[in-house]
């Protein structure tokens, strides 16, 4: 059950208590693709720049990942530059060059069109919207998106909301667009602008899913070396709809159990992703240490 992002592609450099890169693959999409590849075939959809070489395409290309959706066009791949404060919750962006990201129009190849499951990143909601009407009937949509968009698009946004299934954001952006502070609040106000289904992201606190009749809090696993946090998000989010995309057809169990399952394997890739800077860790996984890591948040939670 082939697995569609649209979103972005990029280089990061990244400050951190740890250390420090000056250019290193990065994007949404692109850590999304990683962490979800390990679960179900992924294809990307973005646009880089002259200065995206072929060793960058081959980090998604080993993993699996279809990348015939990216586009390459005159100039330089969007850059995005940060810096993490010592309790690595908070950050500060120190540059950010749109590049040829700053005309990105989405071009879906006619196969890419046809995928069951689509997950649309953090790009402007206008964006969003384009993608979901090049597609033909997706089994589940997915999507993300920021503080920017829910200040400044509001309109947009809610058109864009209305055409999800999911959506994958954090605590501080659901309750900026619920208004509400309360997140059990927040979800029940999130739903009723279109998606039946709410996941609320909370750091180093877990995450948490909220639909109609069910409500579902996961623990984050304790990390003693957390060097960054960089595309976390995104590798929560590629984890979460990879799992429901190879458990579509697979050995039958409850909507609910399902959903459960794919916000801990979520959880599982989140937690990968920041041991390491940018896809260091990601991208060398074992599908046994997935495995042995979806234990350890197992074991987090039970009890006789």
């Amino acid at each position: 059950m082939s697995l569609l992002v649209v979103g972005s592609v990029a280089f990061d450099a990244v400050r951190t208590p740890h250390g420090s890169v000056e250019k290193m693959l990065g994007g949404s999409a692109t850590y999304f693709a990683v962490a979800a590849s390990y679960f179900a075939p992924v294809r990307v959809v973005g646009v880089v720049g002259d200065d995206f070489e072929e060793q960058h395409l081959r980090v998604l290309r080993d993993r699996g990942v279809c990348t015939e959706g990216i586009e390459r066009v005159p100039g330089k791949t969007f850059f995005w530059a940060g810096e993490y404060a010592p309790n690595m919750n908070e950050r500060t962006t120190l540059d950010t060059q749109l590049n040829v990201f700053a005309t990105f129009q989405p071009k879906l190849p006619g196969h890419y069109r046809q995928s069951p499951f689509l997950f649309l990143a953090n790009i402007h909601p206008r964006l969003q919207r384009q993608v979901q009407e090049q597609m033909r009937s997706p089994q589940l949509v997915g999507g993300d998106t920021m503080n920017l968009w829910i200040e400044t698009e509001r309109p947009a946004l809610e058109r864009m909301l209305q055409g999800l299934d999911i959506l994958v954001i954090n605590d501080a952006e659901a309750r900026q667009l619920s208004g509400e502070w309360n997140l059990a609040k927040a979800g029940r106000r999130i739903r009723a602008l279109g998606p039946r289904t709410v996941v609320i992201k909370r750091g180093d606190n877990g995450a948490s899913v909220y639909e109609e009749d069910h409500v579902f809090m996961a623990p984050a696993l304790p990390l003693e070396n957390v060097v960054d946090p960089t595309g976390a998000g995104d590798s929560f989010a590629g984890g979460f709809m990879g799992y429901l995309a190879a458990s579509a057809n697979g050995v039958p169990t409850t909507p609910r159990a399902r959903m459960r399952r794919a916000i801990i394997y979520g959880s599982v890739m989140g937690s990968f992703a920041v041991e390491r800077f940018g896809l260091e860790r990601l991208q060398h996984l074992t599908r046994e240490e997935i495995d042995d890591r979806y234990s350890q948040f197992r074991q987090l939670t039970h009890f006789d």
